[in-house]
């Protein structure tokens, strides 16, 4: 079993140490579900929650998020974030919107956290957005789909 990085001899948090790490292209794909009602999600889609456009304020909050995923998580670096995509397909059968965040660096450590905060801030502004019509709404699913770069290579999500 691999040790947690974040725990040091004495089983106190402490900060990874990266200095003597390679500056690599890092990737890191993550992804959500949020769940509401099919006429609710219908309002999403065609511009009519009255807060304005759901998707536009849940893309930007997801990209701001991720910028700022060092102040939000403890013991995460700060990066230098090259580029942060966040994208929704709705589904209006089923009422449910997947989210899927995409962040890439040029740094030391990788961006799985970033592209994680992404999702899940993305969600969360999606819910506040939406609450008044539908407050029984269910973000699930949030995990890392993939990562590449480091030492620790590539990771794929089993399917």
């Amino acid at each position: 079993m691999k040790k947690l990085s974040h725990i040091d001899s004495q089983g106190r948090a402490r900060m990874v140490d990266v200095v003597t790490k390679q500056v690599t292209l890092r990737e890191a794909t993550a992804t959500g579900i949020i769940r509401t009602q099919p006429q609710v999600l219908a309002l999403i889609v065609t511009g009519q929650i009255p807060k304005g456009d759901v998707l536009a304020a849940a893309r930007v909050a997801g990209i701001m998020a991720a910028k700022k995923t060092s102040e939000l998580i403890p013991l995460c670096h700060p990066l230098p974030i090259s580029s942060v995509k966040v994208e929704f397909t709705p589904d209006e059968a089923t009422g449910t919107i997947a989210i899927e965040a995409h962040v890439k660096v040029e740094a030391k450590t990788g961006v799985e956290m970033e592209a994680l905060t992404a999702v899940s801030i993305a969600a969360l502004t999606i819910y506040d957005m939406c609450k008044a019509v539908d407050k029984g709404m269910v973000i699930s699913e949030i995990c890392l789909q993939k990562k590449t770069g480091g030492k620790s290579g590539v990771y794929v999500r089993p399917a």
